[in-house]
């Protein structure tokens, strides 16, 4: 199939995990099924993605972009300037690059360039991760030629002839068995049948998450559990620091992990934040999990994801202005539920899309053919 041509496909968004990794499990698919692909990224200058996406062995290029703040400020007067120099930049890049189709994950940049795509007829396609659509997809929906979508519901966003339901990619090597758990057990230095909690506070942390470990510490200290409690970078010196004195025998407090297929394959419980990429995780590890949704993200599109699980009994939420008192202590009862972890872990693996960057892969190609 892919023998006869190279396609040349470009791909942009980011400015957080969530919308890279859901990218580059797309490129990677892509490779996967053409023989012969070039792949080219875009994405804004300063944010992760520039960092992420040659990590991963893309090559990336810059836009000068970012969103509008809610709040008056000098980078909102400049956002009409850096729009407009970034969709003329966007126009230059297609005419170098000559995309068969441009793909857009959400973000910030991908606004400019599926705008310039779609203005020069070029196929485009729009992934969106969470149960409530952004406004950069939102506004590229009329557009655009198809809308790839985790959830179902979502044509009260987007005009229904445009919608596939795909789920949302999730990185590779997440597959979790009982054949990695001696591995893991080594590898996070743990004993083997002690029921494990493993707290997740994204790639950066979460404030109210590490509060919430810090306030149960001692309910944990009195149960048969262990403990991963994975802080994120901003917050890791300060939680080592405040736990000092306390007995952290069965507590692994690191900044960030790497091995995730290690932590999931341990996990009896999750806690975690309630962004698409997490929560697509949670549904193909099938893990029972506690959800606080951040309140710092737009239109509180977190609340809406969990809602969306919790709704079909497939996880418990937790606000995040009761999880400092009371995130621990529903941990602790589900720990001690098997009958509900069964239950969970049932509804929220049926929810699970594990071909889904392979189905947007053919989507894509689907749309150049």
């Amino acid at each position: 199939m892919g023998a006869q041509r190279t396609y040349r496909i470009m791909i942009s968004g980011g400015g957080t995990g969530g919308h890279i990794y859901p990218a580059i499990s797309i490129a990677q698919a892509l490779k996967e099924i053409l023989s012969d692909v070039e792949i080219l990224f875009v994405g804004a200058k300063g944010k992760m993605e520039m960092q992420k996406v040659p990590e991963a062995g893309f090559e990336i290029v810059g836009l000068w972009m970012s969103g509008i703040q809610r709040k008056l400020s000098f980078s909102n007067l400049l956002f009409p300037i850096k729009l407009l120099s970034s969709i003329l930049r966007s126009f230059k890049l297609l005419r170098k690059f000559k995309p068969d189709a441009v793909v857009g994950v959400g973000g910030y940049a991908s606004g400019p360039l599926l705008y310039a795509a779609s203005t020069r007829r070029i196929p485009t396609i729009i992934q969106e991760q969470n149960s409530y659509a952004g406004l950069t997809n939102k506004w590229l929906s009329g557009r655009v030629n198809k809308i790839c979508v985790a959830h179902d519901g979502m044509e009260k966003y987007f005009p229904k002839s445009k919608l596939v339901v795909s789920g949302n990619p999730v990185r590779s090597g997440l597959r979790v068995s009982k054949d990695h758990i001696p591995a893991a057990l080594e590898y996070f230095d743990l004993e083997p049948g002690r029921p494990t909690l493993l707290i997740l506070g994204g790639s950066l942390g979460a404030r109210t998450i590490n509060e919430g470990v810090m306030h149960g510490l001692k309910k944990l200290d009195g149960k048969n559990v262990q403990v991963i409690w994975q802080t994120g970078g901003f917050y890791f010196e300060e939680m080592k620091r405040r736990t000092t004195g306390i007995n952290l025998k069965y507590v692994r407090i690191v900044d960030f992990i790497r091995e995730m297929q290690h932590a999931y394959s341990l996990a009896n419980v999750v806690i975690s934040r309630a962004g698409a990429l997490s929560i697509a995780e949670l549904m193909l590890t099938g893990k029972p999990s506690i959800l606080i949704p951040s309140p710092n993200v737009a239109e509180d599109h977190q609340t809406k994801n969990a809602k969306n699980l919790v709704e079909r009994n497939a996880a418990i939420m937790v606000p995040d202005k009761h999880a400092r008192e009371d995130m621990i202590d529903r941990a602790i009862e589900l720990l001690e539920s098997p009958g509900k972890q069964e239950e969970l872990s049932e509804n929220i693996a049926g929810m699970a899309r594990p071909n889904a960057a392979k189905d947007i892969a053919n989507e894509i190609i689907k749309l150049v053919a």
